[in-house]
């Protein structure tokens, strides 16, 4: 299996960052691309002002993502969007990911919320206007069994080690939008050690650069194989990499080195 991460940089205009990840997607098809994963929020990411209504899991956002995948004849992991949530006050941050006809293949909605207060470097409380999801997600994309995930999730192990024990999962996708000031240090060593601990491929997809207000995102979108190399990763700058699977060699790993198997816990 082929895949590409898909590293924009989405602002407070809706139409030109879909627009934005249309043309990334086409540019993964031409690289050969079976799977195609962008950012989290890749329709808006900006002042909560200007926020597109948000939509159920069968709306417009949904409509256009699974025309690209149609019209492609790839799978495409559409980061996230703002789901219409429970209740008037939240949304839901919520991952589609649609087959090579568009069809609907797998929803979900992110579990670990970024509720974080630096004094003098970041306030932020997704809490506030964003419903955790309460469901794991495993799902088959051409046959490989692929855990989802979003962003913060990637601090909390025990989310991903369900996905690879209970769900089977050799592939885990974390579409994210990691602030700088994280990002320059933990972002690369929390998901190669999320590939290591699970024996995965980790496939991340990242925004990059300024978004309004006061926001800065780390980038450096990577796939990593399950011994925890890195093998491609976007330079700062808005693009796609790619990078094949091979599933015989995640197998020869979980063989040689049985950590799964060996497990107590």
């Amino acid at each position: 299996m082929r895949v590409a991460v898909c590293q924009l940089n989405a602002r407070d205009d809706r139409a030109a960052n879909l627009a934005a990840a249309r043309e990334l997607l086409g540019r993964a098809a031409e690289a050969g691309a079976d799977l195609a994963v962008l950012p989290e929020y890749v329709d808006y990411l900006g002042r909560a002002a200007g926020l597109p209504k948000p939509e159920p899991a069968d709306g417009e956002f949904a409509a256009f993502f699974a025309a690209a995948a149609r019209e492609l004849g790839i799978w495409v992991h559409a980061g996230s969007f703002h789901e219409a949530g429970p209740d008037e006050e939240r949304t839901y941050n919520t991952s589609l990911v649609f087959d090579r006809t568009g069809a609907l293949a797998a929803t979900y909605r992110k579990i670990h919320l970024y509720d974080v207060e630096i004094p003098g470097r970041v306030s932020y409380q997704e809490s506030r206007s964003v419903a955790p999801g309460e469901e794991t997600v495993v799902t088959d994309v051409d046959g490989v069994r692929t855990g989802l995930s979003i962003c913060y999730d990637l601090r909390f192990p025990e989310l991903y080690r369900r996905l690879a024990v209970d769900g089977d999962a050799r592939v885990l996708i974390v579409p994210a939008a990691f602030m700088m000031h994280t990002g320059r240090d933990h972002w690369e060593v929390l998901l190669r050690a999320r590939a290591i601990e699970n024996q995965c491929y980790v496939v991340a997809a990242g925004q990059i650069g300024d978004h309004e207000p006061g926001r800065t995102c780390f980038g450096r979108s990577m796939i990593i194989d399950p011994w925890g190399t890195v093998l491609a990763q976007a330079p700062d700058k808005v693009g796609i990499v790619t990078a094949e699977l091979d599933l015989d060699h995640l197998a020869k790993i979980r063989t040689e080195l049985p950590s799964l198997a060996n497990r107590r816990l």
